[in-house]
């Protein structure tokens, strides 16, 4: 969705976090994507073409910009190891795109670019290194009703096929995804895959084979204006996930902005937690069992359905690793760190 300029995290738990770490980015550009792994390393993306890539788990930081992109938006970065990376580029028509790299940003291949004007892809996921998928707001099919754009790749991202529109449900009039933290889809196992929207409506739409079929549920987050609706999507595993959002366009509302799973994504419920306002991104943090998550001003954790408010920043997308470690950017150049609780 074309309202871009959104941040904020919510983070939840039961256990106190430890203070959050601020990290020297060495840029100042707006940081939209973030991607934690094991051993320290992590890669972040933004605007300007640029990429960030961490291999001491934040104490340095290189920035840089892949050449001939200095134009575009990065607003999503998938990682597997210190050399290998995708990014992708959201935006109307030909500045939606894909990238990769395997010798740590020294080249980058260019594997997908846009050719719809009226397109505009979001964000992108991954369930191992050569299987991903991409989803892009609605466009008409050549019957003219309104589908989300979906491509997926079996090869590492050396072809990306778009997935039949048939497959999916159709889409509402004023209805799409946000391209706010590289979040609005998720993947789970081998072939599980959800997908958020807003604007008049919000829903979450999932696929148990890749894809290949869908359903959609409606859900109790707020929705109506196109700046509102779910932004971020998460799964701990199967049948448990959670969804955030809220209006970008007023933060301070409290909600309905929170909403939880226990049936794969068929029916969601709305959380308790307090307090609650406009969030951008969310994350299960597997290694302690909290819940993280994020936007302008909150930053949560969240166990159990209990929150504790653990600090006021201005986030835009965030990362856990399978070590618990929690990265988080922001605007200007703003990289903080979370250490792992117990």
């Amino acid at each position: 969705m074309r309202f871009l300029n959104v941040a904020f995290m919510l983070v939840a738990s039961a256990l106190f976090a430890q203070s959050p770490v601020s990290q020297k980015s060495n840029t100042n550009e707006n940081l939209r994507g973030v991607s934690s792994l094991p051993n320290g390393i992590a890669w972040a993306s933004g605007t300007h073409g640029t990429y960030l890539r961490t291999t001491d788990g934040g104490a340095t930081w290189q920035a840089a910009q892949v050449p001939g992109a200095e134009a575009l938006d990065f607003r999503d970065v998938k990682a597997f190891n210190s050399d290998f990376a995708y990014m992708l580029a959201a935006g109307p028509g030909e500045q939606s795109r894909i990238y990769k790299t395997v010798d740590a940003g020294k080249t980058w291949e260019l594997q997908f670019t846009n050719k719809d004007p009226k397109g505009f892809f979001d964000c992108m996921a991954f369930w191992d290194r050569d299987h991903g998928i991409a989803v892009g707001d609605p466009v008409a099919d050549s019957s003219g009703k309104l589908r989300f754009e979906l491509m997926s790749t079996e090869d590492g991202g050396k072809n990306w096929k778009p997935i039949s529109s048939d497959a999916l449900p159709t889409a509402i009039e004023g209805e799409g995804a946000f391209a706010a933290s590289g979040t609005c889809i998720t993947i789970q196992g081998k072939s599980k895959v959800w997908f958020v929207t807003g604007g008049k409506v919000a829903r979450v739409f999932r696929s148990a084979n890749n894809g290949k079929f869908w359903t959609v549920a409606d859900t109790p987050i707020i929705h109506g204006p196109a700046s509102a609706g779910i932004f971020s999507v998460a799964f701990r595993d199967a049948k448990h996930g959670v969804i955030v959002g809220g209006d970008y366009m007023h933060p301070e509302q409290a909600g309905p902005n929170l909403a939880f799973t226990n049936d794969g994504g068929r029916t969601w419920k709305l959380s308790k937690a307090s307090p609650q306002a406009y969030f951008s991104t969310v994350a299960f943090d597997r290694k302690s069992n909290r819940l993280l998550a994020a936007g302008t001003s909150l930053t949560l954790e969240i166990r159990k359905n209990r929150a504790k408010k653990i600090a006021d920043l201005n986030l835009n997308a965030m990362s856990i690793s399978e070590a618990g470690q929690a990265i988080a950017v922001g605007p200007k150049g703003v990289i903080t760190s979370f250490p792992p609780t117990r």
